[in-house]
């Protein structure tokens, strides 16, 4: 593994470890923001009980929807980004950067003022329990006013990953995490603001992160390689424009459509009880958990196979899937272990309450299904991102977002009598949706032929 200044080389050097690395500090990063949103559940569902917990999980889950444009074109930025590297055109990047930005923010901003404006809305269609209502209106009025700080931040991490450097975004977020415990005590315990506070102290703390990681890149652009001047920042290239529209739509779509399909899963999850719908905010995070460690070798994956596209070494692309697999199938079996061995223990850190207890441990099963499908995503998410193919992203945000995550949904849930469960089984099975499409992609060969 080869460093220019601050950019990382991955088209020669041991796989394995290159992943291992990069990929390490990029789960650190998205654990520390779940741990974060679970002290919120954490510290309200201890105050507020099972009410609070309702509020914090409807309102993280629409919080969360809300973010599919940052995270769809903060990864195909990231794609962008390390395809220029690859290929040796590395004085592209300040430029694409502003643009990035300012297309990034600009949305940000739209879907912030629209969503404040139709919050009640919103929460209604969620099928919100009446009991929680308020507390859920609370919360989202402020993450939805702070929106701009996560497309923000999104846009300076995608940078970031994009050069191959994962460990700076990972000390932003390590702070922000203190200082976002630190907020929750005060802000809820202390000063009795409710899931208001919660969602506050997450608010501020990710407005750091964005200040933060921005300022570092300036004062250390030389180090990146990057001018970043005047021009190149506060102007917008039609041409970078148009590609990062290409790659980003899809991408953006398709996590629109996984967190849409999440959302309408849940609206019907609501609907069986607020005990239900408590739980529904615990299995929710910990499927993140899972997701996350699978996202982050799917985000470092990404890079390495765009860069080794970008620069035409595509032997390396097959190693770097094999390494991918290899070690988040692994996890996945030692998450079902906790889970089988330890249900109530985990629960317990959330509630105390027994109805929703007893509710997680029928859970158990499905989970296990969740934590296998999250991991065959992985490999396979980091050749068509990395790849660059926005057909195959667009025929990818289809399937697993909306068909068959909402149709093995319904039909487990509605049309087998499952109810609740039957909800969360075609949720997780949906996850090995990008398994199969991606298998179909690999042996066509016709990744190879995708660049930026």
């Amino acid at each position: 593994m080869r460093k220019e200044k601050n950019i990382t080389d991955f088209t020669t050097g041991n796989v394995p470890r290159q992943l291992v690395i990069f990929a390490t500090p990029l789960f650190l990063s998205s654990l520390l923001q779940l741990v974060y949103n679970m002290v919120d559940m954490i510290i309200v569902g201890q105050k507020l009980g099972k009410v609070g917990l309702s509020a914090v999980s409807v309102g993280g889950d629409v919080t969360g929807f809300l973010t599919f444009v940052a995270m769809g074109f903060g990864n195909a930025g990231q794609i962008i980004i390390s395809q220029y590297i690859g290929s040796g055109q590395k004085d592209k990047i300040s430029r694409f950067i502003g643009t990035m930005m300012w297309s990034l923010m600009g949305c940000g901003v739209v879907i912030s003022v629209g969503c404040l404006a139709m919050k009640t809305q919103i929460l209604s269609l969620m099928n919100t329990p009446q009991e929680a209502f308020s507390e859920a209106v609370s919360y989202a009025t402020v993450t939805m006013a702070g929106l701009i700080f996560i497309y923000g931040y999104n846009v300076m991490s995608a940078v970031l990953r994009g050069m191959g450097d994962s460990v700076r975004p990972f000390i932003f977020i390590a702070i922000a995490a203190v200082g976002n415990i630190i907020l929750d005590i005060v802000f809820v315990i202390v000063m009795n603001m409710g899931s208001g506070g919660a969602a506050l102290a997450t608010v501020a703390s990710q407005a750091f992160s964005f200040a933060g990681c921005s300022i570092y890149i300036y004062r250390n652009k030389q180090k990146y390689e990057l001018t970043l001047a005047r021009d190149e920042l506060l102007g917008i290239d039609s041409g970078m424009l148009l590609s990062l529209l290409k790659l980003g739509v899809p991408m953006a779509i398709k996590s629109a459509s996984i967190h849409l399909s999440k959302l309408f899963v849940n609206a019907y999850v609501n609907s069986y009880g607020v005990a239900v719908s408590a739980f529904a905010g615990i299995a929710n995070k910990m499927s993140s958990v899972v997701n996350t460690l699978s996202n982050s070798f799917n985000t470092a994956g990404a890079s390495m196979v765009g860069q080794n596209i970008g620069a035409g070494n595509y032997d390396r692309v097959g190693r770097i899937m094999k390494a991918d697999y290899s070690i988040t199938v692994t996890l996945a079996a030692v998450f079902s272990v906790l889970i089988f061995m330890f249900p109530e223990q985990i629960y317990g850190l959330f509630t105390k309450e027994p109805d929703v207890i007893a509710i997680g441990i029928k859970f158990v099963p499905i989970a296990i299904v969740l934590f296998f499908g999250s991991a065959s995503r992985s490999g396979m998410n980091a050749l068509i991102n990395g790849s660059g193919n926005y057909k195959v992203n667009f025929a990818t945000a289809i399937l697993d977002g909306i068909v068959m995550r909402i149709g093995l949904a319904l039909i487990f849930g509605l049309v087998l009598g499952m109810k609740h469960y039957g909800f969360w089984l075609g949720d997780a099975l949906a996850g090995f949706t990008p398994l199969w499409i991606g298998l179909i992609f690999y042996f066509s060969g016709k990744w190879k032929k995708r660049s930026i």
